[in-house]
């Protein structure tokens, strides 16, 4: 697999996180409000030039490292992080 780097990008009571893939210009996103305290993850968008590569799951995987380590709760709602957390039940105390 090519290189992903992931960078967070902070507004506040809103952000996301970037997938900047090493062979593109394309960006994968994963975009996330607060909401009664909770990180909601509203949407995964990965275009289909930097798709099939695990961009999307490098995103969520960026997401639920960040919540550990800063200590807050995540509430998928984007499909694809529903779909993450189904796959991977160790993560089921950072839901909120």
């Amino acid at each position: 697999m090519v290189g992903v780097t992931i960078t967070k990008h902070d507004h506040g009571n809103a952000g996301e996180y970037h997938a900047h893939v090493a062979d593109s210009d394309h960006i994968g996103r994963l975009t996330w409000v607060v909401r009664d305290g909770v990180h909601v993850a509203e949407h995964t968008l990965v275009p289909g030039e930097i798709g099939g590569r695990g961009v999307a799951g490098r995103l969520v995987e960026a997401l639920v490292a960040d919540a550990r380590e800063n200590h807050f709760k995540i509430r998928p709602q984007c499909t694809y992080v529903v779909a993450a957390f189904a796959r991977h039940p160790e993560w089921a105390d950072l839901k909120g």
